[in-house]
């Protein structure tokens, strides 16, 4: 239920300070949930800005694996891209490659490939 004891509610005259007092515990639980959630979607998004502004090597490799514990299988993927005086509308990244292949993986019913390159940050 919540951390209020018996004890501390028998302390407040009537049911409807009692009720005040569990109804505030949850609120507070519910909010707290919140900027939990809140705190890990920064998480993400500061890891995603983190990827994007490093320098990946022209034509370096990533790679990543991924597995399907219940069927005992396991999938390893490595890629390079290497492009060159491409305009910039036509021009296509490391993340977008890495997107593209987590996106028909998990179509397929596999986890999420984590890529990383030459550079210690994940790609993705």
């Amino acid at each position: 239920m919540t951390g209020v004891s018996r004890r501390t509610l028998l302390g407040y005259s009537g049911s409807a300070a009692a009720g005040a007092v569990v109804a505030s515990s949850g609120s507070a639980q519910a909010a707290e949930s919140q900027a939990t959630g809140a705190q890990a979607a920064a998480a993400r998004t500061a890891d995603a800005e983190q990827a994007s502004a490093v320098e990946w090597p022209f034509g370096g490799e990533f790679s990543g694996s991924s597995s399907l514990g219940a069927a005992d299988a396991s999938m390893r993927v490595k890629f390079s891209l290497e492009i060159e005086n491409a305009p910039s509308g036509q021009n296509i990244t490391p993340l977008d490659i890495a997107d593209a292949i987590n996106k028909m993986a998990e179509a397929r019913g596999w986890p999420r490939i984590q890529f990383h390159g030459m550079v210690r940050t994940p790609l993705n």
